[in-house]
């Protein structure tokens, strides 16, 4: 059998690649892409459906008046409780960042003296509840009868050390030891070539870190920071056993004149969990706007997503509209 191949100077009778005689140009046929069903998820979903079930049916079971919740949701004690346990929370929050960036220049200095100093700051308020330290302070009055600072200051321990000092200087300077921690990290998080640079245009040691330093590192400092001031919010719930009036120590006073201790319990925590939620929202701004720097695209804000989720309802998958 012989196959006579010739070649032909000529145009080819055979049609173009990509079509198929006159019925026009045929693109490449479109990829049918099956999801793979994660039967994994449906399970836990079910199950954990069927937990909270089950815990919402045990609550249930309680002779528990939800009605007072609302009932004194906005009663002017806890509406002061929330402004004293806000109030509480920034200053201790203040001390402890202005203590905590202080503590950290010290351990970060070459000077053995002052290392060592904020070394055992440090070590003593991170190795002991925070409990013990209010009740420290409180109690200082039984061994000191006066609080004496020489020319500065004089008077009665009990008058110095009110409820409201007492927990200001157990919170903050607990607050500093551990915002140390976080400063030092974020001081050590910058390359030493930033600070050589500075320095080498003849910047101070403090404008090198005013200017230079502290700036890109709050990128590292900024997020547990948030999560400390959260931290701080719900600690302030122990001060009442110091006699310091706050959200949870009127709400306690109200279950006890009420007849409801454990409703009102429950509206603290509700007020806690408000209050947490919009210090959480602050953050999440926070963070954003420090991380201008060094994300090529910044993520979307809730309020963007919900609007994009909105506005991609009805659409196909592919983009067409």
């Amino acid at each position: 059998m012989s196959v006579d191949i010739t070649k032909s100077d000529g145009p080819s009778d055979a049609p173009p690649p990509g079509r198929a005689g006159s019925a026009g140009p045929a693109g490449p046929e479109a990829i049918k892409a099956i999801p793979v069903r994660h039967y994994g998820r449906y399970v836990s979903a079910v199950v954990a459906l069927a937990l909270l079930g089950t815990i919402i049916y045990a609550f249930s079971q309680g002779k528990i008046n939800w009605g007072a919740v609302p009932d004194y949701f906005f009663d002017d004690r806890i509406l002061t409780g929330v402004g004293q346990t806000m109030l509480l929370t920034v200053l201790s929050m203040a001390i402890g960042v202005v203590g905590g960036i202080v503590l950290a220049v010290m351990r970060l200095s070459k000077n053995p003296v002052m290392s060592s100093i904020a070394w055992s700051y440090i070590w003593f308020f991170r190795g002991t509840p925070v409990l013990v330290q209010l009740m420290v302070w409180f109690n200082l009055g039984l061994v000191f009868e006066y609080i004496n600072l020489g020319p500065i200051y004089k008077d009665y321990w009990a008058s110095f050390m009110t409820p409201f000092l007492t927990a200001l200087l157990g919170l903050g300077l607990n607050e500093a030891a551990y915002m140390a921690e976080i400063c030092r990290a974020g001081l050590l998080s910058v390359d030493e070539g930033q600070t050589e640079a500075s320095h080498a245009l003849g910047m101070s040691h403090a404008k090198t870190l005013r200017r230079v330093v502290i700036p890109q590192a709050m990128r590292v400092i900024v997020p547990p920071t948030g999560n400390e001031v959260i931290n701080m919010l719900k600690t302030t719930s122990l001060v009442a056993t110091v006699q310091f009036y706050e959200l949870l120590r009127y709400a306690q006073d109200i279950g006890q004149t009420s007849g409801a201790p454990v409703e009102m319990l429950f509206l603290a925590a509700a007020w806690y969990l408000l209050m947490t939620s919009v210090l959480s929202v602050g953050q999440y701004y926070l963070e954003r706007h420090y991380a201008r720097g060094s994300l090529r695209t910044l993520p979307q804000t809730p309020l963007q997503r919900v609007r994009a989720n909105l506005f991609s309802l009805g659409r196909p998958k592919g983009g067409a509209a």
